[in-house]
């Protein structure tokens, strides 16, 4: 709009003097050679102003034939760099479709008439890695060294080179030569603060953490988080060697990142050293506020040392009800009852942890309390079996890597505060199976299942309350009675046992006085038949052999020393007088097949002396 009306007073103005000029009176007369030329005042203006045209044409032309030869050159340089930059184009395209043929034809083609382009260069460097000729692209990053313009341009490619071929040292060293060549590169930066944490180089990582905050590669609450993260690495690095140093550095990232559990726990461990529990009490409390975690829990119950278990039930109470109906909170309350003893305590909370957030650890605790509180191994397997198929519980994982520990860095990218407190995913798809209240029930006491102690007190306790019952026979054993009753000797009638025995009614032996008789007529004379439950420990011993073959060893092995005491023992040496002298009595004298012997054998058989069986 301006221009236009600066147009419109150009043109009035012209019009205005030519106006002027047509009114002026007079005549203009120019003689020469006697010639005389007379012409009015607007007339002579026209004619020398286009003599002053004609004049600046002719110079002009006159410089254009001059200048022909650089006006030729530099059109076509300027052809020369406009195909060039084509063919840069069109490369760049390729590289970017995946076609590394095309893309290097293109780029050889603008390297030739870009000779110094830096794009065709990289386009070049970028092709050769494209189609994997690394040493190609190696050697083309180098000679961009040479040029300061290429320079980081050149470190840049190198570096990615060496870490494309795991070779950290020359990686770290490209990025620490970037950073000195242009401190404003951010790839540099962070890698080379990657490098140092990877190496625990914390005092380094220090100084270049606060370099590329300086250089606004970094906002403030990130430089935060990861000075916290550094200087609690620091404080752990120097935990034995300098503690004061390292309460110093500690007490710092807890205050730079309240919600880092690490940094928590690491302070209030030094200020546990130090002897400062109220101090120690507060890191550990302001943090379970933000962030409740397993380590504050149990940091917090040991914060003083040589408390009582039910001190330490006492205040991991007082930690959990600073963030209620928190899953991390019910299980501490569970696992300190526990130590406590406080079995009704325990299931309580683990009833809460297993309803509302299951998972693997809260199972396996449960079954702890089943075993430590009845002993009952049952319900202990049953608990066990379900933490099989429960929800993971919850790790630290960073990049695919789960870790037990808090760790400041990653072990595979480098990134400082990559760790993460979470449940691993893909690894298991149970979300938990539904929980009655009655499985968290403790089993009914009855007199039928009486709670008993585990171990060797519970043991001995079973060796000391075993109940002999006596059952008399009022009818003495016939001949035929006695042949079968040598045969079923070593076979046990079922007893009962006294309920609540470990084992079964079918577990049972033979009474030394029982034992001690030498056959089987001696048995159904003495008209008791006493059976009494075995030992858990006496279960796999071989059964007594009842017959004449190893009455010796039975006598041995279950004689004197078995639970009859004195009493039994007193019998059984009466029974070894008695039978000294009284035949042995067979039940069969012959198999059933044989005819059986003459009358004069039998008489020789009847007149010569019996064998004795002593015991």
């Amino acid at each position: 709009m301006i221009r236009v009306l600066f147009f419109v007073l150009l043109v009035f103005a012209l019009a205005s003097g030519f106006a002027w000029m047509a009114d002026l009176p007079g005549t203009i007369s120019i003689s020469w050679n006697g010639y005389v030329w007379e012409q009015p005042p607007v007339t002579a203006a026209l004619v020398a102003g286009a003599l002053l045209a004609v004049f600046l044409a002719a110079v002009w032309l006159i410089r254009v034939i001059l200048k022909s030869p650089q006006i030729a050159s530099r059109f076509f340089k300027r052809r020369r760099k406009d195909k060039g930059y084509t063919a840069l184009s069109q490369g760049l395209i390729a590289l970017g479709t995946g076609n590394a043929k095309l893309a290097r034809r293109h780029g050889l083609e603008a390297d030739r008439l870009l000779a110094e382009e830096p794009a065709a260069k990289l386009l070049l460097a970028q092709t050769a890695q494209l189609a994997g000729k690394d040493d190609e692209a190696r050697q083309r990053f180098e000679d961009m060294l040479d040029d300061p313009a290429t320079k980081a341009l050149g470190l840049h490619g190198l570096f990615v080179e060496a870490e494309r071929h795991n070779e950290p040292v020359a990686a770290r060293h490209y990025a620490e030569e970037a950073v000195k060549t242009s401190p404003g590169l951010e790839w540099a930066g962070k890698a080379v603060l990657g490098y140092q944490a990877i190496a625990h180089h914390w005092e380094d990582a220090l100084k270049t953490l606060e370099r590329n905050y300086a250089a606004k590669m970094l906002d403030k609450k990130t430089y935060r988080r990861q000075r916290a993260v550094v200087l609690t690495a620091l404080a752990g690095k120097l935990e034995d060697g300098d503690p004061e140093r390292a309460y110093s550095l500690a007490k710092e990232a807890h205050g730079l990142a309240l919600d880092l559990v690490p940094a928590a726990v690491l302070t209030s461990r030094l200020a546990t050293r130090r002897g400062d529990i109220r101090k120690a009490s507060k890191v550990l409390e302001a943090t379970w506020r933000l962030s409740p975690h397993p380590e504050l829990a149990d940091t917090y119950a040991h914060v003083r040392t040589g408390d009582s278990a039910v001190d330490r039930l006492k205040r991991v109470k007082s930690l959990s009800a600073q963030r209620a109906n928190t899953a991390e909170g019910a299980f501490a309350i569970a696992k300190a009852a526990l130590e406590a003893r406080e079995f009704d305590e325990a299931r309580a909370q683990l009833k809460t942890v297993l309803q509302s957030e299951p998972s693997r650890k809260a199972f396996l605790l449960m079954a702890e309390v089943e075993e430590a509180e009845h002993g009952d191994r049952g319900r202990m397997r049953d608990w066990l079996a379900r933490a099989v198929n429960a929800p993971l519980d919850k790790v630290w994982m960073a990049d695919g890597v789960v870790s037990g520990d808090w760790q400041p860095v990653s072990p595979v990218t480098g990134k400082l505060d990559a760790f993460q407190w979470g449940t691993p995913t893909g690894l298991s798809d149970s979300d938990g199976e539904l929980l009655e209240d009655s499985a968290f029930e403790a089993p009914a006491l009855t007199a039928a299942t009486p709670v008993r102690p585990v171990g060797p007190a519970a043991e001995a306790e079973d060796l000391a309350t075993v109940d002999l019952e006596a059952e008399p026979v009022s009818k003495p054993a016939s001949p035929e009675e006695k042949s079968v009753s040598s045969g079923e000797a070593a076979k046990a009638s079922p007893a009962t046992t006294k309920q609540g025995y470990e084992g079964t009614t079918d577990d049972v032996r033979f009474s030394p006085a029982l034992k001690d008789l030498p056959d089987a007529a001696a048995a159904g004379e003495k008209t008791a038949e006493v059976h009494e439950p075995v030992p858990a420990a006496e279960k796999d011993k071989p059964a007594a052999k009842p017959s004449s073959e190893s009455g010796a060893e039975t006598a041995a092995a279950n004689g004197p020393d078995a639970k009859g005491g004195k009493e039994g023992e007193n019998k059984a040496a009466a029974s070894e007088e008695e039978d000294l002298n009284r035949p042995i009595e067979f039940a069969l004298s012959r198999m059933p097949d044989d005819p059986g012997p003459d009358d004069e054998e039998e008489d020789k058989s009847a007149s010569s002396a019996r064998p004795r069986f002593f015991n």
